[in-house]
């Protein structure tokens, strides 16, 4: 099992930035690929970004490419999510998960862990 705890959201203006965290316990966090999706009220949970295991590989949602980065450090246990320029379309519940089958990145279907949300608001 593996347990995730994200943090870091809150309320900013358009334009401002917020870095997320998520901290991993339980199995090895370095065996995973780990991923970041949102929900906005009255939407569907959506992908926006991943990072593979050793942090060599990241995979950005269109609409967060050049804004937002994705990294982790294996030492402790933690992947982030850097968001600058943000908007109000960003508004929603940010989500960690941990990749837990072959079907990934971009599929919520694969990932197998979920923290319990951080929630972001932009306002305009």
């Amino acid at each position: 099992q593996v347990q995730l705890v994200e943090s870091g959201g809150g309320l900013v203006q358009a334009g401002g930035s917020l870095r997320l965290s998520c901290v991993a316990s339980g199995r090895t966090f370095s065996r995973y690929g780990m991923g970041w999706f949102r929900q906005a009220p009255g939407k569907e949970r959506e992908f926006v970004a991943a990072v593979g295991k050793s942090g060599g590989s990241t995979y950005y949602a269109d609409s967060v490419k050049g804004r937002f980065t994705i990294s982790r450090d294996n030492a402790k246990n933690t992947v982030y999510l850097q968001m600058n320029s943000l908007k109000p379309e960003d508004t929603a519940v940010y989500y960690c998960a941990a990749l837990s089958t072959g079907l990934g990145p971009y599929s919520a279907a694969a990932y197998g862990y979920w923290g319990q949300g951080t929630q972001v608001t932009v306002s305009s």
